[in-house]
């Protein structure tokens, strides 16, 4: 079967060249196929916010689909290069655990890709994973790309842990770029969140708040998000990535 679209995501950025090498390559070996730049503005070598990133959007994806995904601060060391299966998508990319979200499926199958001699050790994207996607895009077999792997790396999102008063503690998992922290949480009503020694209030939507208000609300992930109203939380109260983050019933 032919894919319907082969997704990209990168930290390269769009300024060099990159990323051009590697569709050079994609549009060569898997014409007529659809390349869809999801994002390239991950930042530098961040593995933990690509995988949250990937997270957001594979499943979303039409069945078939071939999800590329190269945040590879290991590239050309001793880490494997993988192909996965899950749920009907493909997804190709560096096993450090950026490709997690595929892998807890319970139908998810991995392959190690066949590492070309004559590749870059500088460059995987253009010369290992472009080309494997290309060759799945096309209806190619995980068998044909390389053999199993059964130990890949699989990163988690931490769970809240809860106190016997009733209390999740949780952490921030990541800032986005209009300075929300996502957090491990997930709401219920009636509940009060600290952060930072702030208490913020629980909206369901930004409307709710006043303008520059810090609040809490259910975002788009289903967990709990700290924003500022026609603001930038973390700039406004020095919220970061691993900050503690707790949820709590309200006194009445």
């Amino acid at each position: 079967m032919i894919a319907p679209a082969i997704t990209l995501l990168t930290d390269f950025g769009t300024a060099d060249g990159y990323v051009a090498e590697m569709k050079g390559v994609l549009t060569t070996l898997a014409q007529g196929i659809p390349l869809l730049d999801l994002t390239h503005d991950v930042p530098a070598q961040d593995v933990a916010f690509a995988r949250l990133t990937l997270a957001r959007y594979w499943r979303r994806f039409p069945v078939g689909t071939v999800h590329v995904a190269i945040v590879d601060p290991g590239v050309g060391t001793s880490r494997a290069a993988i192909a996965v299966c899950s749920e009907g998508r493909f997804l190709v990319g560096p096993d450090n655990g950026v490709l997690s979200p595929a892998l807890f499926a319970l139908d998810a199958r991995v392959v190690s890709l066949t590492v070309d001699a004559k590749a870059s050790p500088t460059f995987h994207g253009r010369d290992i994973f472009a080309p494997a996607a290309a060759l799945l895009a096309r209806g190619a077999s995980m068998e044909m790309l390389g053999e199993p792997y059964i130990e890949p790396v699989r990163l988690r999102t931490p769970q809240p842990r809860r106190t016997p008063d009733g209390t999740l503690h949780g952490e921030i998992l990541t800032i986005d770029r209009f300075g929300n922290a996502i957090t491990n949480l997930a709401a219920r009503d009636g509940v009060a969140v600290q952060v930072g020694g702030h208490e913020v209030r629980l909206v369901r939507t930004y409307g709710e708040a006043a303008p520059g208000e810090l609040i809490a609300l259910v975002g788009s992930s289903g967990f709990v998000e700290i924003a500022v109203r026609d603001g930038h939380a973390a700039a406004r109260v020095r919220l970061s990535r691993g900050q503690p983050v707790e949820l709590a019933a309200m006194m009445r």
